[in-house]
């Protein structure tokens, strides 16, 4: 297997633009269930003056005097909180993570630093790339791929970067080095786009020091053959988005719930000899392949982490505690679905070996160079300029962007 090289090409080189993290600043802000966030919403509008900035727990960037532009693509108030009496905005979709799909409020004035710049190019095309920071040794974390807002969060707890695929809105302008497509292009013998980038990268990139390191291949089947596997790979993280199918194992296989969860579980346990998921003392799912159990981002078990989102206490009489009595049935539906994805994701890590093992002569950095395509040029690591509607600044004024 190729090591890491300091002449590999880095993730950074190939999709310049990234963005930092979401920064919430409040952990009420997201939730696993919409009916969370308005009951939360409801609760800090019913309060008045030192009790609603209890509950709203300000920042350095966000109190309740704060009067901050609408989110780009968002219609909602844009006056201070102090005085908000009305409706919750519509949560969305957020991804939580590599794997955990939550809701999130979108309102920039309850947000420290919402990243404007990634929400005006969320669309049906874009997709969303999480380099993580920070990967244990010895692990082989691919960089995850998101149909939804990510917030670049990590489970071992240091943030990454975020790439969209594309930098502007309608899956235009690819978020790829200048050149570097018509470079693959020419050395593949045929069209290389910024999805199939995206596909290789997820099947083949390395992590290391400086970085996502992409052995970039000679052989143009062995290019073929990533980019099918890190299609596969794409379609699963994103769990059917962009015209796919939700994510299946074959029928016998299928985790289903053999008995009911309870209201409040508390421990998590797997039974490796029954392929059985405990929730709690009686809850049951079955069967449960290993390689879900398994299946770890940034050393940690994505199963056991994802639960524990749901069931750890919040400190009493914050917001963050205001939550459903009992255990929803769509955490149940989602934990099935997550139970599918990092299964068949699993199954796929043989593949991904040996596709590592193929790449013995990628591309260098200084190829790359000596063809014009690196350096990239500072533009493209800026956003683009996206702005085809007005947007609501503060107060109900246009932005000036």
């Amino acid at each position: 297997m190729l090591g890491v090289s300091d002449d590999l090409p880095l993730l950074d080189d190939l999709m310049p633009w990234s963005v930092a993290p979401l920064r919430l600043g409040r952990d009420w802000v997201v939730a696993p269930d919409e009916r969370t966030l308005r009951a939360r919403w409801d609760r800090l509008v019913r309060s008045e003056g030192a009790e609603r900035e209890r509950l709203f727990e300000p920042s350095r960037s966000r109190v309740l005097s704060s009067s901050v532009a609408a989110l780009p693509g968002r219609a909602g108030a844009t006056g201070p909180l102090a005085r908000e009496h009305g409706a919750c905005p519509d949560p969305v979709r957020v991804r939580c993570g590599p794997f955990d799909e939550q809701w999130l409020i979108p309102d920039q004035r309850l947000i420290d630093a919402a990243r404007p710049e990634l929400w005006r190019v969320a669309d049906e095309r874009q997709l969303f790339v999480v380099e993580q920071a920070y990967v244990p040794a010895g692990a082989k974390d691919a960089p995850s791929v998101s149909a939804v807002l990510p917030d670049g969060r990590s489970p071992a707890g240091r943030p990454g970067r975020i790439r969209p695929l594309y930098r502007r809105p309608g899956g235009l302008e690819p978020n790829l080095a200048p050149g570097l497509a018509a470079f693959l292009s020419t050395a593949y013998g045929s069209d290389v786009t910024a999805p199939d980038v995206l596909a290789w990268t997820v099947a083949a990139a390395r992590p290391g020091p400086q970085g996502c390191a992409v052995p970039l291949p000679r052989d143009p089947g062995l290019w073929s053959t990533g980019v099918a596997l890190g299609r596969r790979m794409t379609a699963l993280m994103t769990r059917g988005a962009r015209g796919g199918d939700r994510p299946r194992l074959p029928g016998g296989r299928r985790p289903y719930v053999r008995a009911a969860l309870p209201a409040r579980p508390r421990e998590l346990r797997y039974d490796a000899a029954e392929e059985v998921l405990h929730v709690g003392e009686e809850g049951r799912i079955s069967p449960v392949p290993a390689t879900a159990w398994e299946f770890r981002a940034g050393g940690v078990r994505v199963l056991a982490w994802w639960f524990q989102r749901r069931t750890e206490p919040a400190r009493a009489g914050t917001l963050a505690a205001v939550g459903p009595a009992g255990w929803p049935q769509e955490w149940t539906s989602d934990l099935l679905e997550l139970i599918t994805v990092l299964a068949l994701l699993g199954e796929l890590d043989a593949q991904r070996a040996e596709l590592a093992d193929a790449v013995t002569a990628p591309t260098t950095r200084g190829e790359l160079r000596a063809a014009g395509v690196l350096p990239v040029p500072d533009g493209a690591r800026r956003p683009a300029s996206v702005l085809d509607h007005h947007e609501e600044g503060p107060g109900g004024q246009f932005a000036l962007i």
